[in-house]
């Protein structure tokens, strides 16, 4: 069995230089979504008692269980004798959230070994015949669920921003009271999720395009 000697030149080449985009992507996939918090606010007013609008607000995040997540009033104030508290964001998404974040660790540690073994025993994998085949299935298998991931999450970030925009009005039932007036506030940008999922899809289906070229076909000279 052949030592570790650190041999740059694989990264050079598609089937290490993919490898190194897919450990990034999956950074920023589950720094993104695992970290996210956000917020949804409304406006709610109930004249002739309060003319002011006053602000009460959700806040939510990773693993995206929107039904844990209450209102909230200003501390102190008390909004149309209503307990806000009492009332939530409606859906829980933790399934694919959580799905998407651990198969982007998975893909993240499988990075690093792969690359471990690209750049530290390349002579060892070069003369073997069962490490690039099986580096080749286990990657295609890899790029099948992390698809399967990536569009159940993006399934269900389309569900969130609907769930925590306009229509929560419909769905609260104190905004569905003549005396109280709600008005939808904001919401916090979600758009860092969006590029990970984008980012997320197109890096996993390039891999196993370059894969295939990689490591079926010879190595080209200056992979040795």
């Amino acid at each position: 069995m052949s030592g570790f000697q650190i041999n740059l030149n694989p990264l050079k080449e598609p089937l290490g230089f993919i490898k190194v985009l897919e450990w990034i992507a999956s950074i920023f996939a589950f720094a993104t979504c695992g970290g996210f918090k956000g917020q949804t606010e409304i406006q709610v007013n109930c004249p002739p008692a309060i003319t002011e609008n006053k602000t009460v607000t959700a806040t939510f995040g990773y693993p995206f269980r929107l039904n844990e997540a209450s209102f909230q009033p200003p501390p102190g104030v008390n909004i149309c004798d209503v307990n806000w508290k009492d009332y939530v964001l409606i859906g829980d998404y933790s399934s694919s959230a959580q799905f998407y974040v651990t198969f982007a660790v998975f893909v993240f540690l499988y990075c690093i070994a792969a690359l471990l073994l690209y750049v530290g025993y390349t002579s060892l994998y070069l003369d073997s015949r069962k490490l690039p085949m099986i580096d080749f299935v286990v990657t295609l298998v890899a790029t099948f669920l992390w698809l399967v991931s990536t569009s159940a999450w993006a399934k269900a970030l389309t569900d969130i921003k609907i769930a925590t925009g306009h229509n929560i009005i419909d769905e609260l039932p104190p905004c569905k009271k003549k005396a109280v007036l709600c008005y939808f506030g904001s919401v916090t940008s979600m758009g860092s999720l969006n590029v990970s999922v984008m980012e997320f899809r197109y890096v996993a289906q390039t891999g196993v395009q370059w894969h295939d070229l990689g490591t079926l076909q010879p190595p080209p000279p200056g992979f040795k």
